[in-house]
């Protein structure tokens, strides 16, 4: 019997890494060395006599990677993430606040919606506030320690097939093939996986996407706070408050450090120089905002442009070679404003851990992987572009019972304000630890009711 999507995601939000080792396949490969192909290589490490990492960077220089140009950006890690880290590496909560992260609990996350604050939600989701170079950096670092995980830098140009099946994948630079029992395609948004399949013969997945025209900036201060009460705080803005910033957010992160961002729509640029970001932030922003404002920049502001949220449905192709998975921004990515990029990547990398769990017969397409993955990609999906439809500037396409939905999704989100009950649903929800499915039950949608009619009053 197959099982709902709610049933998918508490079973992938289960999963552990096996107690030993225990091999199914020879070799694996993984192409690309982002987040998501670390933590791939994280689980095949344990289903996989050796590992092969392909990446352009050199994965054992510390620090920014060329290849993650949005890198020096703030990013989140969910507290769905975060769980699936502590799990895939046991201890990564102390290392990383070893290095400098700060440890964010519930009583240190403020979130503030058309200004006004939320509920405080008395849950038990722990994460953590950090750079991505400091997280990805981590995460690299205890992959590379395996003893049967290798890297080699090279661009890989090609797969190389056998019948039905992928056996290998071609380099720039070397006269064969790197040989695979797997592959995992971790290239990225601009992965090339679809054009190699096409050339092969095989069918190109569709690509889906909506044009956002997300534009937004991040700066540095000064903290004098060694352990300051609030170490995420975030402020959204409705479309109906007609404001030219989406929203804003800011982190305690390390050496000492407050990261803020500012976004904006269209041709809405907000905080594109050091004058026009403090300004913002101090008198569009609830006072935590002016407060970090009043500290020192460090450096100047950096921007970023994210022109849409595309998704590559590999699931639907009917005719789909073994040996070949993709994980990531490779198959998903979404707008960065709403954070699910590094806890989709980790829930993939559950996808694969589950799938490999049940000695699978690899000499067929990984069809259970797919559609274990395309619960995942639906969920971060929904949630984000039910967000983006309703912006004025995006223009579809809209699902079916868009209309229903979205009005759902407006209850929801104003109760969050004022209910406990539905604000600890949706956190569960947007943290990616439950599938947005449990928001729409009559229950919730009632409580939501019930509470926007008493906040009216």
């Amino acid at each position: 019997m197959s099982l709902s999507p709610a049933q998918v995601f508490a079973v992938l939000n289960a999963v552990r890494p096996p107690d030993q080792a225990s091999p199914i396949l020879g070799r694996a490969v993984v192409i690309g060395g982002s987040v998501a192909g670390l933590l791939a290589a994280r689980v095949l490490s344990d289903y996989a006599d050796s590992v092969l990492i392909i990446e352009r960077d050199d994965l054992q220089v510390t620090g920014d990677r060329p290849g993650v140009p949005q890198g020096t950006q703030l990013h989140a890690l969910l507290p769905g993430g975060f769980l699936h880290l502590e799990r895939l590496f046991p201890g990564f909560r102390e290392a990383a606040v070893a290095r400098g992260a700060v440890e964010a609990p519930p009583e240190a996350r403020r979130n503030y919606f058309d200004g006004r604050l939320k509920v405080v939600v008395p849950d038990d989701a722990d994460s953590l506030a950090g750079s991505r170079p400091l997280l990805e950096g981590l995460i690299r670092q205890q992959v590379l320690r395996l003893p049967n995980v290798k890297t080699v830098v090279a661009r890989a140009t090609g797969l190389v097939f056998d019948g039905a099946a992928v056996t290998g994948v071609r380099c720039d630079g070397a006269p064969g093939a790197e040989s695979a029992d797997l592959v995992v395609d971790a290239m990225g948004r601009s992965s090339r996986l679809s054009d190699w399949l096409e050339q092969a013969g095989w069918e190109r997945p569709v690509t889906r996407r909506i044009t956002v025209h997300l534009n937004y900036a991040t700066a540095l201060f000064r903290r004098t706070e060694a352990n300051p009460a609030s170490t995420v705080v975030l402020a959204l803005h409705s479309p109906q408050m007609e404001a030219d910033v989406a929203g804003a957010a800011y982190f305690a992160i390390e050496d000492g450090q407050w990261m803020a961002m500012m976004a904006g729509y269209g041709d809405d640029r907000p905080g594109r120089t050091a004058e026009d970001f403090v300004r913002r932030l101090r008198e569009q922003f609830p006072p935590e905002f002016a407060a970090v404002a009043d500290n020192e920049m460090i450096g100047d502001v950096r921007t970023y442009a994210h022109a849409d949220s595309r998704r590559r449905d590999f699931h639907a192709i009917k005719r789909f070679p073994a040996g070949l998975v993709s994980v990531g921004d490779a198959v998903a990515s979404f707008n960065p404003v709403y954070g699910q990029g590094m806890t989709a990547a980790a829930l993939h990398a559950a996808c694969l851990s589950t799938y490999l769990r049940s000695k699978p017969d690899l000499s067929v397409p990984a069809r259970a992987y797919l559609d274990m993955q395309k619960v995942v990609v639906d969920a971060a999906w929904s949630i984000s572009t039910s967000a983006d439809l309703a912006r004025p500037h995006v223009d579809g396409p809209y699902p079916r019972g868009y209309r229903l939905s979205s009005w759902a999704s407006r209850q929801i989100v104003a109760a969050t304000v004022t209910d406990v009950g539905v604000a600890r649903r949706f956190n569960e929800v947007v943290s990616m630890r439950e599938h947005p499915s449990s928001l729409a039950s009559p229950g919730v949608i009632l409580s939501a009711l019930r509470a926007n009619r008493r906040a009216r009053h």
